[in-house]
């Protein structure tokens, strides 16, 4: 069938042309319009769950919001995992599905489980979901500044900038952060209500029946119809002033700012902003929406930017922060001049091999349209333009050309012999050795070419992070293969139809050709005669891998360098968000001295979005480096990182150091923010607490471990009111009505929102700083008691001013404790006197004789996963590889720290992938040998010969193991993917040598049959040996050099991205060198042994290999 294909496009060579120049414009297109981004997005295929319910602690939260809210959504269908974190007024619960459900069918499923758990739900817990964003969804950071302060910069942001971005194309998101919420604020003195006999509900009730527009319909008058409008919203501080809140019997109001003060300030916020050390700054951060263009979004974004920056207020600005740009250019310019060099290695190595540059060009022109043809399904299969996908075109560029390389070279060899044979060719002798030529390896390049594909399948199979991350890199090589794999058999023939011209040279007339013959004629001739001698090299070379193989260490991936650095430190639990800020600009200010540092952008707590789950003890720190050509001679990023660790060691302060990019992915799919973690379950969180401390401990002594921090379950500070039953009973009123006392006196309750033109700002009401800023004073807050409501011989602690402004405890029934208004008598008229009458039965109690006050530990924060309690032990592993320092961390934990019953530990983060991965690998890596070797064995119909081109894999490992030895790479998946690829080419310079030694002994045996000479000896098959090994060696050397010399590129190459390919690269180059040896110098010496035994057995006949080597 391909013999009938090479024939068919040869002699149809318009229809062929025409179908490319289609298919290259395609490819074009798609060059075009694929989306661009640095990397695949290996986060989590997730849906957030957000609930807030703001002034509520932790386990007030934990307990009421997202227990209810775990237990329901894990009977959602292909959830693998439900994560969950309990914070101060805040619940984030994380929905692992499998990878392969679609994101918006899995939001539709949470929503329809939420629908029915929304009624069971806290009132006023407010549950909503994430934006429809990922992991590598924070593509864009920008900060507001300019001459206002942070309330009014803040304004802007929600009410001008926000609402601007937020209907970008592409945008899931804009998540405002830093600043102040500006707030109309309530300050209430409670001595004034005491003094005018107001409680809390009456200036409650009063403001929010002060704050309403109504409508009165229509109002017809002279055929003209008006509409009707009450207006009475509140448009300032003064309307809040002058609102009433009772009137006295004389008819004299009391007003708001008889018993308050109203000012505007900053809402309660749990996170902030700060840049370069020199203080706080407002910002957002634009959250790209699922599979969308990473480029073009952000060019959008900026677009947007400039048409609205003539709105800004004068003097406002607006400054990048952090732009995804930058990574996404310098990976994609890194792998497009590595492409290029590659492209140009090839042909340089091809031409200086046939010295023919009509014959250059027929393959060179391959390269460019399997790149096309791999664009083009790029964009079909919706992948897009990253450092892993272009990374899949660029391991296989030398791997491209091979089968153009022997097809070309093979019809240049047909080509000279007929021209010695014959003198001149007719064009139509040309046309026919051309095809001849094609079809005669045509065949067996197709088959070492669909072994190469089949060989990459583990890939494909791979799961999680490493699946997402290298499948991509698989699909291109994939593409490509099968592009250079169509073109070699229709568009290389028609182009050698068109292109053999000219005069050519025998290959004994090559230099290049002939020294290479003189060095390796020797060598052959020498492991002929001493075969037993060079299979026990060989032997040799291959154990001594086995001591280097148990001396390289594990890890699941190299670090990607993404150009910036991000440095997160935790302060205590306790931490007030103004110390936090306080730490954070010290540290910023540090980083900013050092010299290849261009910005710093610090975020203490969270950005107002689901997908940032922060505590405000911790800060993140975006560090944007200078080029690399601006630092300092021979210094390095981990040099970097050093420094600044040495300088930023701050009492009570847990550094730790990663990467923006990797950062989010592995806090949003593993909850771990390092790249290992060890989670420890359980049930009570005073034990985990003591646990991940204890393990903590011992993980410290171990080398390697790096930015060591347990998790603090209990470390938070907790003012608990406990309400005293009996007490409140005595005085007759409700633990409703205290608590009342406490969510709005203390905590502030918001009344409503006051309207601004396009801005909003919330109005709320609390009693003043000054009666409420320390525990003891707390202690005194008075709570409203009806006196009425109590029976006789009770005694009434009635809370009364004393002459300092404090309170004293009075005793007395049946009247006001300390009647300030006129109490009205007996003849007071009806219509007042309900309300005086209830105003003049009231007496306060101090808070302090309803309920037990006092300061205790807590959790500020709490993490479960699959409704179960979680602690974790966070850690970086510095100076060694993950997998030795996880195994001896192992062993260590499980002699030294003892589990109580209940209770169960794990190791998470990147060595999670780890284990996953090698165990995928375990099961897929056996089944694609015993399939490339069936591969083998159906087109070359003899098992024997199938295990000797199979041997060219283990012995292709030696290679591979040494170059990672020596370049001290450890096992990554990154270096298994390259091992992986390296199987494939190592059978197929197997096959090419088989190839060309059968055709070397089936010459003799037709020769055999024809009469033309007598029986074959072992010296036969020795002088055919050595004729299929020398004589053809410039085919050979041209493949495996094409291909390895295009890796060479990788390894030198120092952009964005070459941290993952360097290790990928290296066992394909140490494999192919090796490989190499073993197929030119023991190949050779296997086939004559086994063609000599089959000689003595009688049964050695001429090929079966699929009708390949038939003479043309």
């Amino acid at each position: 069938m391909i013999e009938r294909i090479i024939t068919f496009s040869a002699r149809n060579r318009f229809l062929v042309l025409l179908t490319y120049a289609v298919i290259v414009g395609a490819g074009i297109w798609a060059v075009v319009t694929t989306p661009v981004d640095a990397i695949p997005d290996l986060s989590e295929n997730q849906v957030i769950v957000f609930t807030e319910w703001m002034g509520r602690s932790p386990q007030i939260v934990e307990d009421q919001v997202t227990f209810p809210l775990v237990t329901a959504l894990q009977g959602v269908p292909e959830v693998e995992a439900v994560r969950a974190q309990s914070m101060f007024g805040m619940s984030f619960i994380y929905i692992i599905f499998n990878e392969h459900s679609d994101l918006y069918w899995a939001r539709s499923r949470v929503l329809e489980k939420l629908s029915t758990v929304q009624s069971s739900l806290p009132t006023g817990a407010k549950v909503q979901l994430g934006p429809d964003g990922t992991g590598v969804g924070h593509v864009y950071w920008y900060t507001v500044e300019g001459p206002y302060d942070l309330g009014t910069l803040r304004a802007v942001q929600d009410w001008y900038v926000k609402l601007n971005l937020q209907g970008v194309e592409g945008v899931a998101e804009v998540a405002s952060i830093g600043g102040f919420v500006r707030q109309y604020q309530i300050d209430i003195d409670p001595d004034k209500l005491r003094a005018y006999s107001v409680s809390l509900a009456d200036v409650k009730n009063a403001v929010q029946r002060s704050n309403n527009d109504v409508g009165g319909k229509l109002l017809e008058v002279s055929g003209a119809e008006s509409f009707i409008r009450g207006q009475g919203y509140i448009q300032s501080v003064e309307d809040i002033e002058s609102i009433a809140v009772i009137t006295s019997t004389g008819g004299t109001p009391v007003r708001i700012r008889d018993v308050a003060t109203v000012q505007m300030g900053g809402d309660i916020r749990r996170g902030s902003l700060e840049k370069d050390g020199k203080g706080q700054v407002v910002g957002g951060v634009v959250v790209m929406r699922h599979n969308e263009n990473a480029r073009e979004v952000i060019e959008r974004v900026k677009q947007r930017l400039d048409e609205i920056r003539p709105g800004l207020p004068r003097g406002v600005e607006i400054h990048t922060a952090y732009d995804r740009t930058d990574l996404i250019d310098a990976a994609i310019s890194s792998l497009r001049d590595t492409l290029v060099k590659e492209s140009i290695v090839v042909s340089l190595i091809v031409l200086l091999f046939l010295l023919h540059v009509r014959s250059v060009l027929r393959v060179i022109i391959e390269l460019p349209v399997a790149v096309l043809i791999a664009f083009g399904l790029m964009k079909l299969f919706g992948i897009s333009s990253n450092i892993m996908s272009l990374g899949g075109i660029a391991i296989a560029i030398g791997v491209i050309v091979d089968a153009s390389i022997v097809m070309v070279e093979n019809a240049y060899r047909n080509v000279a012999r007929a021209q010695e044979e014959r003198g001149t060719l007719t064009k139509e002798d040309y046309v026919s050795i051309s095809i001849a030529s094609a079809r005669q390896v045509g065949p067996a390049i197709f088959y070492s070419v669909a072994i190469m594909v089949v060989s990459f399948l583990p890939v494909f199979f791979l799961e999680g992070q490493e699946g997402k991350l290298f499948r991509p890199l698989a699909f291109t090589k994939t593409f490509v293969m099968v592009g250079s794999a169509i073109i070699a058999v229709t568009f290389v023939p028609v182009l050698m139809t068109m292109l053999t011209r000219g005069r050519f040279r025998n290959e004994q007339a090559n230099p290049v050709t002939r020294i290479l013959n003189r060095l390796y004629e020797p060598v052959i001739r020498w492991v002929l005669h001493w075969r037993k001698t060079a299979i026990a090299l060989n032997i040799l070379a291959l154990l001594v891998t086995v001591p280097m193989v148990m001396d390289t260490g594990s890890e699941f991936m190299p670090a990607l360098d993404e150009g910036s650095l991000l440095f997160m430190p935790v302060t205590l639990p306790s931490a007030s968000i103004t110390e936090v800020n306080r730490v954070m600009q010290v540290q910023d200010a540090i980083i900013r001295t050092v010299p290849e540092v261009e910005t710093v952008l610090g975020k203490a707590g969270r950005a107002e979005t689901a997908t940032d789950p922060a505590p405000v003890s911790m800060i993140e720190s975006i560090i944007l480096l200078k080029p690399r050509d601006q630092w300092r001679p021979g210094i390095t990023q981990n040099d970097i990182i050093s420094e600044l660790d040495a300088k930023l060691q701050i009492p009570g302060v847990r550094n730790g150091w990663t990467q923006p990019i990797i950062n989010r992915i592995n806090m949003l799919a593993t909850g771990v923010r390092t790249d290992l973690g060890v989670k420890i379950f359980g049930s009570n969180l005073d034990t985990l607490e003591q646990l991940a401390i204890r393990a903590e401990q011992l993980l410290r002594d171990i080398p390697g471990a790096a930015d060591l921090y347990a998790e603090r379950t209990q470390g938070g500070l907790f003012l608990d009111i406990t309400i005293d039953r009996d007490a409140v009973a005595r005085y007759g009123v409700s633990v409703a009505d205290v608590q009342d006392v406490i969510e709005t006196a203390i905590g502030g309750e918001n009344l409503g929102t006051v309207i601004e033109g396009r801005q909003r700002f919330p109005l709320r009401v609390r009693f003043d700083r000054e009666r409420r800023d320390d525990m003891e004073r707390i202690r005194q807050l008075p709570v409203p008691v009806n006196v009425a409501s109590v029976g006789g011989g009770a005694a009434l602690a009635v809370a009364a001013p004393s002459s300092g402004g404090a309170m004293e405890s009075m005793a007395g029934m049946g009247s006001s404790a300390f009647p300030t208004r006129p109490s009205p008598g007996a003849s007071s008229t009806a219509s007042s006197g309900d309300t005086r009458k209830s105003l003049s039965t009231r007496a306060y109690v101090p808070l302090g004789e309803l309920a037990r006050i006092a300061m205790v530990p807590g959790p500020p924060m709490i993490a479960s996963e699959d409704a179960q309690l979680r602690s974790i032990v966070f850690l970086n592993v510095r100076g060694r590889d993950m997998g030795g320092f996880v195994d001896e961390a192992k062993r260590v934990l499980q002699e030294e720290l003892t589990l109580p019953q209940g209770y169960s530990l794990a190791w998470s983060g990147q060595y999670e992938n780890q284990i996953r991965a090698r165990a995928r690998l375990q099961i897929l890596l056996p089944i694609v040998l015993i399939i490339i070797f069936v591969m083998l064995y159906l087109a070359t119909k003899d098992a024997q010969e199938s295990l000797v081109v199979m041997l060219s894999v283990p012995f292709a490992l030696i290679g591979g193991v040494y170059a990672i030895y020596f370049l001290g790479y450890n096992f990554s998946v990154a270096v298994w993917v390259g091992f992986i690829a390296l199987f494939g080419l190592a059978v197929e310079t197997g096959v090419v040598m088989v190839v060309y030694l059968h055709e070397a002994l089936d010459r003799r045996l037709l020769a055999v049959q024809r009469g033309e000479r007598g029986p074959l000896t072992a010296q036969d098959i020795r002088d055919a040996a050595f004729e299929g090994s020398v004589l053809r060696l410039r085919p050979k050397v041209m493949t495996v050099g094409t291909t390895l010399i295009a890796l060479l590129p990788i390894m030198w190459s120092s952009g964005v991205g070459t941290d993952v390919m360097r290790p990928l690269a290296a066992p394909m180059i140490g494999g192919l060198i090796t490989s190499a040896i073993h197929v030119l110098v023991i190949t050779p010496v296997l086939f004559t042994w086994m063609k000599e035994r089959a000689l003595r057995k009688g049964s050695l006949e001429v090929s079966r290999m699929a009708g390949w080597m038939k003479e043309h």
